[in-house]
């Protein structure tokens, strides 16, 4: 079918506009932080995956790390349990982590690889107990014990480093293994922003229900820099549950990722757009 005339100019400034980003980042690790309303159907899942599969086929090595707390829930609930949040953390007993592992590990995990593979990428499912990825212990959250909640003692990368020599693309669900084999549920975020760090990864992507750090006035701010952000967490313009999320993006340029990127996961093919343009779509802070 020949190309229609008037979009061909488009479709050609897309390409060469992609080409010096494609160049930059071959080669360097990106990892992205996937979940909540942007896995909430088929198609999202699969416009994500193309994105991914996309990335290492021009020769980046992207990482996904993602979560599930819509899916815990729905599944609790099923069960007749309430999800219980202390500080944005959920309260996790036995029962709840058993639901969090098959949850994680098991159904969304699966479901992550199968998209990116249907897609061309060659994915490979885990969870931070595979290859002493994760290493966690009890996280005590404003003095309160809150159950199988884990804060990351260690990373060992080897498992990623391994498989991304091989060309695969590691998939991973923010579950951390206790000193005695024990599971603990961990932040997503957390867990993204710490492996970026311990990969020195070029970008770390967190995907959010949010079209990145907004001002005052809604607009999104991008190109931001480690003091401009504190400063906007101290005058009030970030808040609620935007906080913790910037503070983790913090925490990973601190630690030698060059940026982070905090976009919107409801527009479809955000990852590409944030990547491969010169306007991108959502709030970077710069290392």
């Amino acid at each position: 079918m020949p190309i229609d005339h008037s979009n061909a100019q488009n479709i050609a400034q897309v390409l060469t506009e992609a080409l010096p980003y494609i160049r930059r980042f071959a080669g360097k690790t990106i990892v992205v932080k996937y979940g909540g309303n942007a896995m909430k159907d088929d198609s999202m899942i699969a416009s994500f995956a193309r994105d991914i599969a996309l990335m290492k086929l021009v020769g980046m090595n992207p990482v996904v790390v993602h979560g599930g707390g819509p899916q815990i829930g729905a599944h609790l609930e099923k069960l007749g349990k309430k999800s219980e949040f202390i500080e944005g953390m959920r309260v996790t007993d036995e029962e709840t982590m058993d639901v969090v592992e098959m949850m994680l590990g098991g159904l969304v995990n699966k479901a992550v690889v199968a998209a990116l593979n249907q897609q061309g990428g060659r994915a490979v499912g885990l969870t931070g107990k595979d290859g002493g990825l994760i290493r966690a212990k009890k996280m005590l959250v404003g003095g309160k014990d809150i159950g199988q909640v884990g804060e990351i003692e260690k990373i060992d990368p080897r498992v990623i480093t391994h498989l991304e020599a091989g060309g695969f693309i590691p998939v991973i669900a923010p579950v951390g293994a206790g000193e005695n084999g024990e599971a603990f549920n961990i932040n997503a975020d957390v867990a993204a922003g710490k492996i970026a760090a311990v990969l020195q990864a070029e970008k770390v992507i967190f995907l959010t229900n949010a079209p990145g750090v907004l001002d005052k006035d809604n607009k999104i701010l991008t190109g931001l820099t480690v003091p401009q952000v504190e400063g906007l967490i101290s005058d009030g313009t970030i808040y609620g549950g935007m906080v913790p999320k910037v503070r983790y993006a913090l925490d990973a340029v601190n630690s030698g990722v060059k940026s982070a990127h905090i976009i919107d996961g409801r527009v479809d093919h955000s990852v590409l757009l944030e990547l491969f343009t010169d306007a991108g779509i959502g709030t970077l802070i710069r290392g």
